[in-house]
């Protein structure tokens, strides 16, 4: 019996170090996330700079400010 007790709390303690070992991203997985983000934010900045977004935005802004009350 005490062997049983002693083989569950290692395999416990095994399964442990096995879920800490996964629990965040290594330096790889965050390096390769900020480059995707600051690839996606760099694609939005253009898009809402292009001239046709930008002058729908103003378009929208000044139906906004001109309206009726």
């Amino acid at each position: 019996m005490r062997v049983r007790v002693r083989v569950r709390a290692w395999v416990l303690a095994a399964r442990a170090r096995v879920v800490r070992r996964d629990a965040g991203m290594v330096t790889s997985e965050y390096a390769m996330g900020l480059i995707a983000a600051v690839g996606f934010a760099a694609l939005l900045y253009e898009v809402l700079t292009s001239g046709q977004v930008r002058g729908a935005l103003q378009d929208i802004v000044g139906r906004a400010l001109n309206g009726q009350f």
